[in-house]
């Protein structure tokens, strides 16, 4: 079967202790209409094989990479996944990114005029724990857009070898590195992909290690840091409460502004920014936590333990002027 997407390929990296589901199968059998697939898995021997058993015929199924000490895994699929196909446009995503096929038509398009896309996930269906990282999304797309659990790349704007493994924040090394490389990135608020909630056990379990992700942005970790003093200091003077709801009445109002841009207020709800200020509670504590693991060398994931969140953006472009 010939893909309509013929010079694209979709590369999903897995790791998961039970099966690909039924609906996740239902995905990838129509997604394999789309543009070739290739699906690099890390679960454990069992599961991998029950995978390659079910999956549709078209769909490439790989071993990952063996675990690096220091390495993400997730990223070590991802070059795996490019080492093994060959399509100038590639689609990265993770195993919770439903794409259709109308937005997968205009992201791909896209590439015409830029190296890489960003487009903004959606949650769907939305439980308690799925409204409340909206509203972390929300105040992302009203700065510099949100971090989506997928991207669309053009494969030259990458260099070899793909983008580091030794970092946490993947989605932000690559970008960083297109970019380092001249690349031009469009940031598409206005490209809105599905994605299927975590479980509320894994959604807990991602509190601490998303907060680590901001040691690559230190102006944002800045301010977030920065919340627990400033309540604190209120506190110190009696005007604790005003200054919580000054915070939090910033906050939803500037998610209000992320909701409604590009768009978004057709798929994000309106009740939606008022998790906003639950986000930044979250965050204000969990920043705290995660400069207690940057100090004790890194943060646990997948099994290892990461220090890096993301190379430094100097850094990459030395990089870059001494490979030129």
């Amino acid at each position: 079967m010939t893909p309509r997407h013929p010079d694209a390929v979709y590369v999903l990296p897995l790791r998961s202790a039970t099966p690909l589901d039924a609906e996740a199968l239902a995905y990838l059998r129509g997604l394999v209409r789309e543009l070739a697939v290739v699906v690099v898995d890390g679960s454990p021997e069992p599961v991998g094989a029950a995978n390659a058993r079910a999956l549709p015929d078209d769909v490439r199924h790989v071993d990952a990479p063996a675990p690096q000490p220091g390495c993400n895994g997730k990223v070590l699929g991802v070059r795996r996944g490019l080492e093994v196909s060959d399509a100038p446009s590639v689609v990265v995503a993770d195993d919770d990114v439903r794409w259709e096929r109308a937005t997968l038509d205009r992201a791909l398009a896209m590439l015409d005029h830029a190296d890489l896309v960003r487009p903004q996930n959606v949650f769907d269906p939305r439980p308690w724990h799925a409204r409340w990282d909206t509203g972390r999304s929300l105040l992302n797309r009203a700065v510099g857009g949100d971090w989506p659990g997928t991207l669309v790349v053009r494969r030259t704007a990458l260099p070899p070898h793909g983008y580091a493994a030794d970092v946490l924040f993947e989605n932000l090394e690559l970008v960083r590195t297109v970019r380092a490389r001249g690349g031009r990135e469009r940031v598409a608020r206005d490209l809105l992909v599905r994605r299927r909630p975590p479980t509320v056990r894994h959604f807990w379990r991602q509190r601490v290690r998303q907060a680590y992700d901001s040691h690559a942005q230190p102006g944002r970790l800045l301010v977030e840091l920065a919340v627990v003093p400033l309540l604190v200091a209120a506190s110190l003077r009696g005007r604790c409460r005003r200054t919580a709801a000054a915070v939090a009445a910033a906050s939803v109002l500037l998610a209000e502004v992320g909701r409604r841009r590009g768009g978004g207020a057709r798929a994000y709800p309106a009740s939606a920014a008022l998790w906003a200020p639950v986000w930044l509670g979250e965050r204000a504590v969990c920043a705290w936590l995660a400069l207690g693991y940057r100090a004790a060398g890194g943060v646990p994931y997948a099994g290892v333990r990461l220090r890096a969140a993301a190379t430094p953006r100097r850094r990459l472009r030395r990089a870059v002027g001494l490979a030129a």
